[in-house]
């Protein structure tokens, strides 16, 4: 199956330099997902970087000549221009130092021009990402620090290494993070003059759920995938994102806010909490319209009687939308609110009638029958209707996409 491109990076011009730290091999995977996702790479590489991985390595995950001094390529082709740190800087929509070694940092705060990657970072006018990574303690020293602090008061961008093992054996923080973790930091970073730039988003995801006694409790399909994918793409709009979910399993975008929640009362208390503030609403969490009536204290045992049963009675729960279209009504925020309706028949006759009821500003309806879209598929197929009473048919497509053509109607919706 071909990689998912990411339409944020998609063909952005990425500077990547690396460092001579055994971190280098997570650099391969960045360039190469980088790549996949439809960026073109320029990969920049130290004299000690070549020590860890040869440069036809990131020359084979990029399709693009690797840059390892001030005069020509490690493939022996010419540098952009007879000023290579101008040429390669030209243009670049980012330039990421992944890995960054101490010596790096140090050379880079004091201004220091020896090589390729120092005189291309000081020529460039595009933001500059560092991401530390080495052994021991290295870079809790305070002279690592004292450098860090230098390089983002000038402007720089700074992904915090993580704690873990180092290959010396000590454990402490220097760890590069994984591909997905720097990735998150570069959306964030190239969406943060988008379309929602200064806006809140708060975002509801997972299917809530109620306990009937320590547990078990009453739940529903949904994975949270299309709330987690429309988190993401209002991070990449440039807005301020909290993601109220339930679930536990997906890893959480990068530059968003947690709230986790269980139950519809935790969520609907998550949501008038977070909705105070915030310029829209996208409520695509599966919300249970019924819990049990009674929480048992102790775990319920089965009876002796193989033929006896359980009952449990089930009441209402706060319908959440129509809690906040009563705030709404009187305060005004959000400005804009977004439903799904999840059915199994009649899908625009019951979306249309949630949409005016609950005085939506738009609504994503999808057939949950379907086999290829909806819960726990990577895919959705919707329809998205408005208060004005259009329709928008989104045929099969990631969640991903699906979730970028609702966030830019929210955009448009906000003005």
């Amino acid at each position: 199956m071909r990689p998912e491109r990411i339409t944020l990076l998609e063909n952005k011009r990425i500077i990547l330099a690396v460092t001579g730290s055994i971190a280098v091999y997570k650099a391969v995977d960045l360039a190469s997902k980088l790549t996949q996702a439809g960026s073109a790479v320029d990969v920049i590489m130290t004299e000690a970087a070549q020590k860890f991985v040869a440069p036809i390595t990131f020359q084979s995950v990029t399709g693009r000549s690797v840059y390892t001094h001030l005069w020509q390529a490690a493939s022996g082709v010419s540098l952009p221009t007879h000023i290579a740190h101008v040429g390669l800087g030209e243009g670049a929509d980012l330039m990421g130092i992944i890995p960054a070694t101490a010596n790096t940092m140090a050379k880079l705060a004091h201004g220091l021009a020896d090589d390729l990657l120092s005189v291309t970072a000081l020529a460039a006018r595009c933001p500059v990402v560092i991401a530390p990574a080495m052994d021991g303690g290295m870079y809790e020293h305070t002279a690592t620090q004292a450098n860090v602090a230098t390089l983002i008061e000038r402007g720089a961008y700074l992904i915090e290494p993580e704690e873990g093992r180092f290959a010396s054996g000590l454990v402490g923080r220097g760890r590069l993070p994984e591909t997905t973790t720097l990735i998150g930091h570069i959306r964030q970073i190239l969406g943060r003059d988008g379309a929602l730039q200064g806006r809140k988003v708060v975002v509801t995801a997972g299917g809530t759920r109620e306990a009937f006694d320590p547990v078990r409790f009453i739940t529903n399909h949904s994975s949270g995938k299309q709330g987690y994918a429309l988190a993401q793409a209002a991070l990449d709009a440039g807005a301020r994102v909290t993601l109220i979910s339930t679930t536990r399993t997906l890893p959480v975008p990068v530059g968003a806010m947690l709230v986790p929640v269980d139950s519809t009362q935790d969520m609907l208390d998550a949501v008038l909490a977070q909705t105070q503030d915030a310029d829209a609403l996208v409520m695509a969490a599966a919300v249970s319209d019924f819990r049990p009536a009674t929480k048992a204290e102790q775990k319920i045992k089965k009876s002796a009687d193989d033929s006896a049963g359980l009952t449990v009675t089930l009441v209402r729960n706060p319908d959440i939308l129509q809690t906040v279209k009563a705030r709404r009504d009187a305060t005004g925020s959000p400005r804009v609110v977004v439903g799904f309706a999840a059915e199994s028949e009649n899908l625009l006759e019951h979306a249309q009638d949630k949409l005016r009821r609950k005085g939506l500003d738009l609504i994503a309806a999808n057939d949950i029958t379907a086999t290829d879209a909806g819960f726990a598929a990577d895919t959705n197929r919707v329809i998205l209707l408005d208060k004005d009473g259009s329709q928008e048919i989104l045929e099969l497509m990631t969640k991903a996409m699906v979730s970028e053509r609702i966030i830019e109607r929210v955009a448009l919706l906000l003005g």
